[in-house]
């Protein structure tokens, strides 16, 4: 009697949990909304995805996808079933990942661009080192590399934008104001700098990649009739704030990463002209880090320091 109950546990369970690699194809090509492509991504046939979601359907007596010439479409059953399945199979992944990771250890691997990393996260890691000494922290800085690939070999990134952004899940970080900063030499030796006008008599140091800059900025102050020269072009903020140090010109700083600089009297803002701008820094992640991991303790630390810090206006 008591084998008999035992032997029905399975049985009844099974037809309420489907198979995990029926559910892994059900997501998969919900994504790509393609049996091929998912069937790359999971590195199986596409006739192993597609019999994967047949059995699935069967077994839910329900149709996940539209079948159309052009493709697939998600029927209304599969675009409710989608979001659970995707949060265990998430779930899981992060757990797996967390609990049972090589050598019961592994590096949290960051990506932060330079200035963010010199400007604002290393005068606070302390902070967090003393807090979870055990996280072993691993940060790259890596310029122009493609986002989604990118993403799938790290486990947070820091990046600038506006934060909308498919596909990932981002925190904001800050809530900057632009501002032009130089160095206190550059404002001894002139030419003279204290009204914006004064800013067209100097070299201006441009940073490609930010959509709200010099142009930007000169054009809400002054006017459409501006011609600011050509100035120097980086592709990096750390490289044009260095120039500005140096007295090569003026950059335009986002408050959040020069006003250390400011305050230890290495850039000077010698106008009190500033401008929001929709930029950010924002901590990003492709899936939600399960809790209790390294990636979540590192997360919920950045987004606890950022908002704190903007509630006390620092």
């Amino acid at each position: 009697m008591h084998l008999l109950a035992t032997l029905s546990i399975p049985r009844l369970m099974s037809k309420k949990l489907p198979p995990l690699n029926w559910l892994r194809s059900f997501e998969a090509a919900a994504r790509h909304l393609n049996f091929t492509q998912a069937a790359e991504e999971l590195c199986v046939t596409q006739a192993a995805v597609s019999k994967h979601v047949k059995n699935l359907e069967h077994q839910l007596d329900v149709e996940l996808f539209v079948r159309l010439p052009s493709g697939l479409r998600l029927s209304s059953a599969g675009a409710a079933y989608l979001p659970s399945v995707r949060d265990a199979i998430d779930d899981l992944i992060a757990a797996t990942d967390a609990l049972f990771s090589f050598s019961g250890h592994k590096s949290l691997h960051i990506h932060a661009s330079l200035i963010f990393f010199r400007a604002w996260l290393a005068p606070r890691l302390h902070t967090f080192m003393r807090l979870q000494p055990e996280v072993d922290l691993r940060f790259t800085s890596s310029i122009w590399v493609d986002e989604h690939e990118m993403l799938e070999n790290i486990d947070l990134e820091i990046r600038y934008g506006d934060g909308n952004w498919p596909n990932v899940f981002a925190d904001r970080l800050t809530w900057d104001r632009l501002l032009p900063v130089c160095s206190p030499t550059l404002l001894e030796r002139g030419p003279t700098l204290s009204t914006p006008e004064d800013l067209l008599q100097h070299t201006l140091l441009h940073v490609a990649g930010y959509e709200h800059g010099w142009h930007y900025w000169l054009h809400h102050v002054l006017g459409d009739e501006v011609n600011i020269g050509p100035g120097i072009q980086f592709d990096t903020l750390i490289a044009a704030l260095g120039l500005a140090e140096q007295g090569v010109g003026i950059a335009l700083g986002r408050s959040s990463l020069v006003s250390g600089m400011i305050e230890q009297g290495r850039l000077c803002a010698p106008l009190s002209e500033q401008m929001p701008t929709d930029e950010s820094f924002y901590v990003v992640c492709a899936q939600r880090p399960h809790p209790g991991s390294d990636a979540a303790k590192f997360r919920d630390w950045l987004i606890a320091v950022a908002q704190a810090e903007r509630q006390t206006g620092e």
